[in-house]
């Protein structure tokens, strides 16, 4: 992360090249309000013969001769403020200053609880660029954007919001990344850096060691790829913890189907389905950043699902690590395959919560959009996470494991087969998942709609959201409350 973000002294004191301060919808000033009118008259003014209402947007002015300031940046908040709606403003700030060297704010100063890690997180999310494989960058000036006076949670709060966002460049870089530049190899030696520089412990199972330890969907899947899987394993557990979270997250590299192949058009964003590994990646990172005292495990199952002489093909039948048999119906519902594998691994374990997360159906999609993911599981742990997405700022609606519906993958060579009827398809394939993910507490986020953002908004720039990250941290945090 290029940007500083950093607390300040008061605006009277300090300095800088742009002021941000914020106001409300119907003109009401907020915290630094008075300090800038007394110092620029003509400012009201000039706002109300602009339309300028504080209901959204930015309007900039120069500075005045006796202010330590280039300029001055109102902020439109509108008129009810939330953590999410900071975030936006601070993102929408940030990226409207990027002319400037350095910013001062006072947004933090808004009267909510943890301002200042809202602020934090959504500057600098704001910021976000992916340019690995641009011959130039698009220059950007900002280098510091500073908190004017104490507040908003203080520092803790702070470097809160700066442990979410790093968590959130990872997984979008992650997935950002061309399908070529990030084997499973590669993801693999990622995961062994982020374990290197947070104290975890990693286990990578290799190709031999995938057959040896009876992943079998995972063998099944990667069958038809050049490129070897690799079964990722984090933990993260901190002296004297003693509640258990595993995660477990979908990592197919490139999704094109296999032999029952998606047209062109459906693969163009196919590096995305990995989205569900890198979000745990960058969770279990955020977790060990904020020291949340919980042990908490990261099951990652890599691999790419593509064509060759060898691939997995519709009618084949594999034995998943709990001794399942699966008959493949559809190779394009691979990622239900190795999330199978997963968790099976992760039910071995004595958790007190587990949760997947997936691009995992179109269903998904179609049933809720772009903005929100569906979120199953046992009632307990369905509500818990759904209560953390909406304090992180993140959507999840509660869906039903219809228990009808758990006929349409019975299968009449195998235990159960990978794909139901037409309809209700991320129910069934929650309900598939069911079927590996043990007796205790669990949850599945399918992200398939908000993992890709198709277009830029406040703090999210078009392309990889990092959505998720943030969600299952809260719900670490929880677990450690409990």
């Amino acid at each position: 992360m290029d940007l500083e973000i950093r607390f300040g002294e008061a605006i009277a004191d300090t300095s800088g090249d742009v002021l941000v301060v914020p106001m409300f919808e119907g003109g009401a000033w907020g915290p630094g309000g008075d300090w800038i009118t007394e110092r620029l008259p003509s400012l009201e003014g000039f706002l109300e013969t602009s339309g300028f209402t504080g209901a959204s947007g930015t309007k900039t002015v120069p500075a005045g001769d006796d202010m330590p300031f280039t300029a001055v940046m109102v902020l439109g908040l509108g008129e009810e403020v939330s953590s999410e709606s900071l975030r936006k403003a601070a993102g929408r700030a940030a990226r409207a200053s990027k002319e400037f060297e350095s910013a001062v704010t006072t947004l933090h100063l808004v009267d909510i609880d943890g301002a200042a890690e809202a602020v934090a997180f959504g500057a600098l999310a704001g910021m976000y660029k992916f340019e690995a494989f641009k011959s130039e960058s698009k220059p950007t000036n900002l280098e510091s954007f500073v908190l004017a006076g104490d507040g908003g949670g203080g520092q803790a709060a702070l470097d809160r919001g700066v442990a979410l966002a790093r968590g959130v460049f990872l997984a979008r870089d992650l997935v950002n990344y061309p399908a070529h530049a990030k084997p499973p190899e590669m993801l693999a030696a990622r995961a062994g850096e982020v374990a290197a520089e947070h104290g975890l412990d990693i286990k990578i199972y290799d190709e031999q060691e995938i057959v040896a330890e009876r992943f079998g969907g995972l063998v099944a899947v990667s069958s038809g790829a050049a490129n070897p899987p690799r079964m990722v394993v984090l933990d993260y557990t901190p002296e004297g913890a003693t509640k258990q979270l595993t995660l477990v997250g979908k990592g197919i590299v490139f999704d094109s189907g296999g032999l029952s192949i998606k047209p062109a058009s459906g693969m163009e964003d196919m590096k995305t389905d990995m989205a569900g590994a890198a979000t745990v990646m960058g969770a279990i990172q955020a977790i060990a950043d904020l020291g949340i005292d919980v042990r908490v495990r990261a099951i990652m199952p890599f691999t790419e699902n593509v064509i060759s002489g060898n691939a997995m093909r519709p009618g084949d039948v594999f034995t998943a690590r709990n001794g399942k048999t699966v008959e493949v119906l559809n190779t394009d519902a691979e990622g239900r395959l190795i999330l199978a594998d997963g968790l099976s691994l992760a039910a071995e374990s004595d958790n007190d919560l587990v949760i997947d997360v997936a691009t995992l159906t179109g269903a998904a999609k179609v049933a809720l959009g772009l903005d929100m993911a569906a979120v199953f599981g046992t009632d307990d742990a369905r509500e818990m996470v759904r209560d953390a997405g909406e304090a992180a700022g993140e959507m999840l609606w509660p869906m039903p494991l219809h228990d009808a519906y758990r006929s349409a993958l019975d299968s009449n060579v195998a235990d159960l087969k990978n794909i139901g009827d037409r309809w209700g398809g991320a129910i069934t394939a929650a309900l598939f998942l069911r079927e590996f993910a043990g007796d205790g507490e669990w949850a599945h986020l399918d992200i398939a709609g908000p993992a890709r953002a198709p277009k830029s908004t406040a703090y999210t720039p078009k392309g990889a959201s990092g959505f998720g990250v943030r969600t299952l941290v809260v719900v670490a945090e929880s677990l450690a409350a409990s």
